[in-house]
């Protein structure tokens, strides 16, 4: 959806009639109504800040050692302000970073319901001290935690090599929790504590450290300055990703001479490309990558945070005991990464990988892995805003059977509820919700609602009602309730950070409290930055109250909770058997245990297409892999050539949802000509082949957290030439894609990696070196996607109107053969929508393999339970040779095949065993 400033004419004409003489319709974001760093105080007064000696020393004396932790006080010299530091050694090789106000004024805000438990800890111990470091055993490879007094570092090495470096540029700024002048409190504390007072009070009040306006909105900052900043330098590093979500390229740029990165949550409406300015959602992890290493940095904390990147040589910043223990070429390349933040403590992980593999694993080892979505989840989404009516869906999802095109989900916006009142249907609209609901479960179909956090305020609206009367809503800073403007008019936002509140939200997902719903119903929540439309930056304002902390604190926490607390409410409705799908446009760190994000308001152009690649990527790498970008864009009408390319894209993407602006011309597939029509429908039926392979990906991403699609560079760590690449990927490790993104394209560049390696173009079965790049001619039907040698991969190309259909259909397996001539994949089954699989292990999981002209399926899982009507139809192996005979072994009984010598594919017809079953095929 977009924000007010694109719409203003259509929504406030209702309440205010003048105000629409003085709108005008966007073109595009306005960045007047979002802040750079230069506007932001505490940024600003951040960014002054310049590398150089620290004025923080570590006061060895202070050291306490645990089993779990080693704790010891800094002390800001300048000020006189100490500060506790808690390290830990992670289980997983991970090390955290603790620091805090060793007695602040009040308590800061520490990021609850994030980490899905606390961290497994493993013992440090001391190796050595003396009078100015301290060096820690991290356990094996000789990993080292070094802990330099004056000025304080901290450096972890490997044995001769410097893995991160904390400090090492002197940028940890704490601003301590401090009464405000001249007030009664500043009097008492001044008598009590003497010369730190006076320290204290000849630092200088900066603007905006007490108070700070941004255009007609002021913050009233009752707790004055708390900002955080830390820095880390990254030796041996030049390329480093993640820190979603941001319209830019994959490797994240240098910000020397720019704006930081920005993390806050902010409704922007068709926002700009390449452009390091804050987008709907924030997970501030960053992810390094070498040569040598892949590590990772998660900074937990939820307020609006900055992000610098920078250039470096290795050598200059290196002394004392650290040279003890490496050697360190000057001429080396550095990034150093700087991270600021506006309230909270420093909390940080550093993943220390070392493969790229082990930094998933370690990320998702501390705030879960991806949600397993029901199959149908994995296939396509028809969507506008808005769908007018009943007849209206009706009329579109017969357009689709009369088209032979599959769909499994219909969407409705924010006008399909009474008022915009959520959790009603429109009576003259949707009078009969029921019946419709019926009518796309008759086709095994379904449909998704919009339910957004701002509540209208009305005292006939029975959610309003209910929330007031539990006092459920956020207060402003004088503590009434909060209310600003949004969809409905005059809205109230419930405070999601409260667990009760969240679970009544959930309770309101039961049938007999959201009339009109049924099972086959599904959730969206938009606009949960939180947007309103007449706050600053258009969100919520930062002195707003959650219990006892300020909204700045939470911000980037609120779409998190909104989209849990509506999970739990499906998860709930179901009686705990059912998976939910919900997609949310507000994400944080952990969104990924709770559905789908999607990168927002984009355009219908090509750059919009083109930046969905390293968007997604993005998403993928900080842990949410379950992402797509509105097919068509969202605003404008897209040409026939960029939609059709857009369907070819958003084909190959983890969610795929065409969705559309209010304002745009009907764009559904069949609108634009027949011969569009076929390629669209083309482009969706190869999804449908595909999901088998999608659903097995999904399934290995919800149990060990790697992503399901993935920048070349994951699977090839060594491969330079595929660091910087972001208009291709992988999905899994084993199809290839290159989107056809650039308007009247007649060729495309695809780069193919691994030496000694082939890849086989799925289409056309033409085999092709690793390690090269590839130029492919291309036309409207092209979309240029590899099979990697040495793979299987399971489809089912009998494709019908829906996932649903396709259940119990047969399947094919596509055995890509390598170099030596083999070739290995798994094939994954379940009930499709429920947790059965997790809860009685009633699941079917596969290892397939082909060597010396064997191909067999084993089980993986041999404690689980689970039959299926599914069977394998077809076997096509690609790069083989003729044999004489192919015999099932279980059988014993030949089978029929054909060789095409030309593309040297080899086809296995009908061996009609189940896919549950073990089975062999010996190839003579």
């Amino acid at each position: 959806m977009v924000s007010l400033r694109e719409v203003c004419g259509i929504i406030i004409f209702r309440w205010v009639p003048l105000i629409v003489l003085l709108c005008v319709s966007a073109r595009a974001v306005d960045r007047s109504n979002f802040k750079t760093c230069e506007q932001s105080a505490f940024c600003k007064r951040q960014r002054e800040l310049k590398p150089g000696r620290s004025p923080y020393r570590a006061l060895l004396d202070t050291l306490e050692l645990s089993d779990s932790r080693i704790t010891l006080q800094l002390i800001n010299d300048n000020n006189k302000v100490r500060l506790l530091l808690e390290l830990y050694r992670l289980q997983g090789n991970m090390t955290r970073v603790k620091i805090n106000e060793l007695k602040p004024l009040k308590p800061r805000y520490e990021v609850p319901d994030v980490l899905i438990s606390d961290p497994i800890t493993e013992t440090l111990s001391v190796v050595s001290q003396d009078e100015n470091s301290l060096v820690l055993s991290l356990g094996g490879k000789d990993q080292r935690l070094i802990v330099s007094a004056q000025p304080f570092r901290l450096d972890i090495v490997e044995g001769p090599q410097v893995l991160v470096s904390l400090n090492s540029r002197g940028l940890l700024a704490f601003e301590h929790l401090r009464a405000r002048k001249d007030t009664s409190i500043s009097h008492k504390i001044s008598s009590t504590v003497g010369s730190m007072w006076d320290s204290l009070k000849k630092e200088e009040d900066k603007p905006g450290m007490w108070e700070e306006t941004f255009k007609s909105h002021t913050d009233s900052k009752p707790n004055g300055p708390s900002s955080i900043s830390l820095d880390f330098s990254l030796p041996g590093v030049e390329h480093v990703y993640g820190i979603p979500e941001h319209a830019d390229t994959l490797k994240l740029k240098n910000t020397d001479g720019s704006d930081p990165y920005r993390l806050y949550n902010l409704d922007v409406f068709q926002y700009e490309l390449h452009n390091p300015m804050a987008l709907y959602g924030a997970v501030p992890v960053l992810i390094s990558h070498s040569t040598d290493r892949t590590m990772g940095i998660f900074w937990l904390n939820a307020a609006e945070t900055w992000v610098d990147i920078s250039s470096n040589t290795a050598g200059k910043m290196m002394f004392g005991k650290i040279l003890d223990f490496v050697q360190v070429s000057s001429e080396a390349p550095q990034t150093d990464v700087r991270w600021i933040s506006e309230s909270g403590i420093i909390d940080v992980f550093i993943m220390l990988g070392p493969k790229p593999a082990d930094v998933f694993t370690q990320y998702a080892s501390l705030t879960g892995t991806q949600s397993f979505p029901p199959l149908t989840a994995l296939a396509y989404h028809q969507c506008r805003w808005n769908y007018n009516d009943q007849e209206d869906v009706k009329s579109v999802d017969q357009g689709f059977d009369e088209h032979d095109i599959p769909y499994d989900f219909i969407w409705l916006d924010i006008e399909h509820a009474d008022g915009k009142r959520y959790f009603t249907w429109d009576p003259s609209k949707f009078p009969q919700p029921k019946e419709m609901l019926q009518g796309l479960m008759d086709k095994r179909r379904k449909l998704v609602a919009i339910v957004d956090p701002h509540i209208r305020v009305d005292n006939g609206y029975k959610i309003h009602n209910e929330i007031l009367s539990k006092n459920f809503y956020v207060k402003n800073k004088d503590g009434g309730d909060y209310e600003g403007w949004c969809w409905p008019g005059n809205s109230g936002y419930p405070d999601f950070t409260n667990p009760e509140m969240r679970a009544w939200w959930a309770s309101k997902f039961a049938y007999e409290q959201y009339e009109g719903s049924m099972e086959n119903q599904y959730v969206w929540n938009d606009m949960n930055e939180p947007s309103v439309f007449n706050g600053p930056e258009v969100t919520m304002h930062k002195d707003a109250l959650h219990g006892g902390w300020e909204h700045r604190d939470v911000h980037n926490l609120y779409g998190l909770y909104v989209q849990k607390a509506t999970a739990d409410g499906l998860v709930e409705r179901s009686g705990g058997v059912e998976r939910p799908f919900v997609l949310t446009r507000a994400f944080f760190a952990g969104s990924q245990r709770y559905g789908a994000v999607w990168t927002g308001d984009n355009a219908a152009e090509w750059g919009h297409l083109k930046i969905s690649i390293p968007m997604c990527l993005s998403l993928g790498l900080a842990g949410i892999s379950f992402c797509g970008a509105d097919v068509g864009g969202f605003f404008k009408h897209p040409s026939a050539e960029l939609l059709v390319r857009w369907y070819q894209a958003g084909a190959y993407q983890p969610f795929f949802r065409a969705h559309a602006h209010i304002d745009t011309p009907r764009r559904e597939p069949w609108l634009f000509g027949p011969e569009n029509t076929a390629l669209i429908r083309e482009a969706i039926r190869q999804r449908y082949a595909l999901l088998p392979y999608w659903y097995q990906l999904f399934y290995n991403a919800h149990r060990t957290g790697y992503p399901v699609v993935r920048p070349l560079w994951v699977e090839y760590p060594n491969d330079v030439a595929t660091f910087s690449i972001e208009d291709e990927y992988l999905i899994g490790k084993d199809l290839l894609v290159h989107p056809v993104t650039d308007e009247g394209a007649t060729a495309v560049t695809a780069y193919l990696p691994g030496k000694g390696e082939v890849w086989y173009d799925v289409h056309t079965f033409q085999k092709h070196d690793g390690e090269q790049s590839l130029y492919i001619p291309v036309t409207m039907s092209s979309i240029p996607v590899f099979q990697r040698g040495g793979s299987i991969i399971c489809r089912k190309d009998r494709v019908r109107r829906s996932s649903s259909c396709m259940e119990n259909d047969p399947y094919t397996l596509y055995a890509a053969l390598n170099s030596q001539g083999s070739a290995e994949g798994e094939l994954y089954i379940d009930d499709f929508h429920t947790f059965n699989f997790e809860k009685a292990k009633q699941f079917v999981h596969r290892h397939l393999s082909f060597s010396a002209n064997t191909l067999s399926s084993r089980n993986l899982a041999p404690d689980s339970q689970f039959s299926t009507a599914s069977w394998i139809e077809k076997i096509v192996i690609i790069g083989g040779s003729q044999p004489s005979s192919a015999t099932l072994k279980n059988a014993e009984s030949a089978l029929e095949f054909e060789f095409d010598s030309t593309l040297a594919v080899l086809t296995l017809r009908k061996p009609g065993v189940n896919a549950a079953a073990d089975w062999t095929v010996i190839l003579r």
